[in-house]
């Protein structure tokens, strides 16, 4: 039984920083999207980044979990396809 215990403490230690890297990659994955298709120089109607936007980029390095939410209804908002999760 406490190997057990041990086993399971080591194992979500190892496995609580991948899902921190995997939500900030994910989260700089939504920005990109974002900046390339929503915030683009090229287009027509050039508008300025939303402040909850521009928090929400900012924040993908310390805050990811936060910043996700808003960007993905951002990108759903202008109708662009969420990048892979």
């Amino acid at each position: 039984m406490k190997i057990q215990l041990v086993s399971l403490i080591v194992g979500v230690s190892f496995a609580l920083p991948v899902s921190a890297f995997a939500q900030s990659s994910y989260c700089d994955a939504l920005s990109h999207q974002y900046q390339k298709y929503v915030g683009s120089q090229n287009d027509r109607r050039p508008q300025g980044t939303p402040p909850d936007v521009a928090t929400a980029m900012s924040k993908c390095s310390s805050d990811s979990a936060s910043a996700i939410p808003v960007l993905e209804q951002a990108l759903k908002n202008a109708k662009v396809d969420l990048p892979p999760h």
